[in-house]
């Protein structure tokens, strides 16, 4: 399953940093962050709860870059 959702990050090299750290989260198959649409897509792992893995995304963005932020809706 893949999700799009809208991110607020500052510069092109602090959206690279959120999508390694989105990558390296347990449950995300891949992630691709967009800076010029300031957008980021999940592709979950077969089984995982979306709303439980982006809770883990977002503590493992505001690690590399603590004032980004990604609209769960």
């Amino acid at each position: 399953m893949k999700k799009t959702y809208k991110i607020d990050v500052d510069c092109a090299n602090c959206a690279n940093k959120m999508e390694l750290a989105a990558k390296k989260t347990e449950g995300v198959k891949d992630a691709t962050v967009n800076f010029m649409t300031l957008k980021m897509t999940v592709e979950f792992e077969e089984g995982a709860d979306p709303q439980t893995v982006m809770q883990q995304v977002i503590k493992n963005c505001k690690k590399v870059e603590s004032d980004c932020e990604i609209f769960l809706k």
